[in-house]
């Protein structure tokens, strides 16, 4: 048995045991003045969801949403990034702004987002986009930074110019920082898909979040929670397979 396997063996030991340990002490009441249910009550949950089918229509609905926010925040936080990074001018004005919008939590936004975007699924990409380019682009900035500066002069006094600077140094480092930041803007783009769907939408995970929570039914939130953290941690280990592949040169 491998390391990895080992230390997967324990944690599905944990997992279990504090399950085991979750469903004695609704069985014997210790937990009932909370309201906390079972997990046997929230599978049962799951099982309803998934056997009757609408599930997969509001999971739809919060996918798309973050994967097209995922993927703009990328692309914008990217891009971003490098220009503050080369480019003095850009930097003077788009530090203090991603710097703002980092103090500020980014969540509050979601209503401003309702009201120009509207309930569909526009705000729900725009907020999870927002979360995630601030993300990216504190990574890619402080990963061109970062770059050895001694490397960027040898490069220059062998006649790289910006092209050649930009392709075969900052690219490469920037590629760590990203990927290191990926699994964190996974988890943006899915708060940002599920709060803007809590705050007003009409399908998702989080209009049936809010739902559960207008009826204080506790296994059906618990339910939606367990499905919510099972994609996320799917496309966490997707993000940590991209790593492994792309950094496989730094051994």
């Amino acid at each position: 048995m491998t390391r990895t396997q080992a230390r997967a063996g324990r944690r599905a030991v944990a997992l279990l045991s504090m399950l085991a340990v979750w469903e004695a002490a609704s069985r014997l009441q210790w937990v009932n003045p909370f309201y906390v249910p079972a997990p046997s009550a929230v599978a049962s949950v799951l099982a309803t969801l998934v056997a009757g089918g609408d599930i997969w229509t509001h999971l739809q609905a919060t996918l798309v949403a973050a994967l097209a926010g995922l993927a703009g925040g990328l692309l914008i936080g990217i891009a971003l990034g490098f220009a503050a990074a080369l480019a003095p001018l850009a930097a003077e004005l788009l530090e203090p702004v991603m710097m703002l919008l980092n103090a500020i939590p980014r969540v509050i936004l979601a209503p401003l987002f309702v009201i120009w975007l509207g309930i569909g699924l526009a705000s729900k990409v725009a907020l999870a986009l927002i979360l995630v380019a601030v993300v990216v682009f504190f990574a890619v900035y402080s990963g061109i930074r970062e770059v050895d500066r001694r490397l960027v002069e040898r490069v220059r006094t062998l006649g790289g110019g910006r092209g050649t600077l930009v392709r075969e140094v900052y690219i490469p480092s920037t590629t760590a920082w990203v990927l290191g930041s990926l699994k964190v803007a996974v988890g943006f783009a899915f708060t940002g898909a599920v709060v803007g769907e809590f705050v007003a939408s009409s399908r998702g995970l989080g209009y049936l979040l809010q739902f559960a929570q207008s009826t204080y039914n506790a296994a059906l939130t618990l339910a939606l929670i367990v499905i919510i953290m099972s994609f996320a941690m799917l496309l966490f280990a997707l993000a940590e397979q991209l790593e492994r592949k792309l950094l496989r040169w730094r051994g």
